[in-house]
């Protein structure tokens, strides 16, 4: 099986045993355009605050450079290969043409064509206005995500495009996910899977928001779903089918053959997100099991048998996750790029020159791994990039309070990273005070590389964190459903027993510093309630956005 996974900055290939989830070969390509966020390329036009694009060239690219390198590095021969999975960021979502051409490729000078990546937050007054009117209204879908949708979501930076740019949303046929695009340009058949759906698109209970309340929003807004093109799972609405997590959304095309070197006609997996895939990888799909993955941003997962209504959550979707139970997800806007912002902005020349080869992540964790908890006397609110759960607010920013002339850089990367990991301690405790208890912490993604953040994790968090046992786990987890999709397995559970791993208990809390971590627990707790209600930090930056 070949797993595709579509990142922030690159997409990464990898080849895996069907027999046992061994990973054969690997690959990554690096997008040529990154993330889009001052102007747009070959152009001197120029972007607004909290914007975040991204080129759909780049995901071919992908496609073409990183899965034949990847099959050539396992040594496996291409006609060996019986299917092919696709992860996605999301909310990454762009408009297109009915025959699925990207608006962008036809008009590269209107911003708004741009596929909007997860992180673009610009259209959060847009967001505002949708959650007022749901809660004015009393509309059944908005308990399912918290009491807000977010601007990260489908609804918001779909409203922000119409507008804004009236004729673009107009001339936009279909408004889709990258990760149901992609598999569109795999498979030459357009389908829409039910986790993006669900939780970017609040489909709920077979149906989006009614026209009336869209019409309330905006008189032209009143059609926005025929864009998205989905109706009851296995149903066509628009021609177009909702498929179900695991299933096969077609055969490879002759065109994608060519890119990748595969066969032609071997399975396409249905589409899915980077972060619900690698809950299969981490063979943690049961219920209570949250998948908590760490990158650029955290996304949590879990299963559930049951349904509750979770405050400031991403959303609970049935068969989101797994077919058969409800899947839950909440998130933080920002973690690895919180303590990236802070090294390449605020680390003085001297620390560098000290660092040399080690890098300065390694030089400040080691650092700060010698203080003992409380030593550098700050706290700080992890909302750098707005905040995801559980204010759903991404006009939040962060703080950062108790600092003194003899504050070093040290002090500063460590209080962000215990930030982080308060951020996440409030999510876990959000969920069990709403009923749905988390029985086990499970770690994935980049992060999870630092010793020294993962124990403090498990300190704040007072309770053991397991770790996945793959560094690729949303490629993995994407063949792991492209398995299931090929009929190598009955089902998502099965496959992931099999193909997924984890280490459980990797990492234990020490009593003496998880009493520690409850003090300054407290003050962050404290913290958040006093900021979040965004008078003082949106009045920031609506001054930033005026000047």
């Amino acid at each position: 099986m070949v797993g595709v996974d579509f990142g922030t900055l690159s997409g990464r290939a990898v080849v895996v045993r069907v027999a046992d989830g061994a990973e054969l070969g690997s690959a990554v390509h690096e997008y040529a355009h990154g993330v889009i966020e001052r102007t747009l390329p070959d152009s001197d036009v120029r972007l607004g605050p909290d914007w975040a694009l991204q080129s759909p060239q780049d995901w071919i690219d992908v496609l073409r450079v990183a899965v034949p390198q990847a099959v050539a590095a396992s040594g496996v021969s291409p006609e060996q290969v019986i299917g092919i999975g696709t992860d996605f960021t999301a909310c990454t979502v762009l408009p297109a043409t009915a025959d699925g051409t990207p608006l962008c490729f036809e008009t590269p000078s209107r911003p708004h064509a741009w596929p909007k990546l997860w992180k673009h937050h610009a259209a959060q007054p847009h967001a505002d206005r949708i959650n007022q009117v749901a809660a004015r209204r009393g509309e059944a879908w908005l308990p399912r995500y918290g009491g807000k949708i977010s601007s990260e979501w489908e609804f918001a930076k779909a409203l922000q495009v119409l507008e804004e740019d009236p004729e673009v949303y107009a001339r936009a046929e279909r408004w889709i996910e990258a990760a149901d695009w992609i598999v569109w340009q795999l498979c030459g058949v357009e389908s829409r899977n039910i986790c993006t759906a669900g939780y970017k698109g609040i489909f709920q209970d077979g149906s989006y928001p009614p026209r009336d309340y869209l019409a309330e929003l905006n008189p032209d807004f009143v059609d926005f779903p025929g864009k998205l093109a989905t109706g009851q799972v296995g149903d066509t609405f628009g021609g177009v089918r909702l498929a179900p997590l695991g299933g096969s959304a077609g055969t490879l095309s002759a065109t994608a053959a060519a890119w990748t070197g595969l066969p032609e006609g071997i399975t396409v997996a249905v589409g899915n997100v980077d972060a619900h895939v690698t809950a299969a990888a981490a063979d943690a799909v049961r219920p209570g099991q949250m998948v908590a993955i760490m990158g650029t941003s955290t996304c949590h997962i879990m299963p559930s048998d049951q349904l509750a209504e979770v405050p400031g959550m991403c959303g609970v979707v049935r068969d989101g996750i797994v077919p058969g139970l409800w899947g839950y997800e909440a998130g933080q806007s920002a973690v690895g790029d919180i303590f990236a912002w802070f090294v390449d902005t605020f680390v003085p020349a001297s620390y560098h020159e000290q660092a040399g080869e080690m890098g300065m992540h390694a030089y400040l964790t080691s650092l700060a791994a010698e203080q003992p908890v409380g030593r550098h006397g700050l706290i700080a609110l992890d909302w750098f990039g707005g905040n995801r759960s559980v204010l759903v607010d991404h006009n939040l920013s962060g703080v950062i309070v108790g600092q003194t002339l003899a504050t070093k850089p040290e002090d500063v990367y460590r209080a962000l990273v215990e930030s982080t990991a308060y951020g996440a301690r409030m999510i876990v405790e959000t969920f069990e005070k709403s009923g749905v208890p988390v029985e086990e912490f499970v770690v994935a993604g980049g992060l999870l590389k630092n010793p020294f953040l993962m124990q403090v994790y498990a300190d704040v968090l007072r309770r053991p964190l397991s770790v996945i046992g793959s560094e690729q786990g949303p490629a993995l987890g994407s063949a792991i459903h492209a398995a299931v999709a090929a009929g190598a397995y009955a089902d998502i559970e099965q496959a992931a027993a099999v193909m997924g791993r984890r280490t459980e208990a990797a990492y234990v809390p020490d009593p003496a510093r998880a009493d520690a971590y409850d003090r300054l627990y407290a003050e962050y707790r404290a913290l958040h309630d006093h900021f979040g209600d965004g008078r003082l930090l949106h009045r920031l930056r609506a001054i930033r956005n005026e000047a």
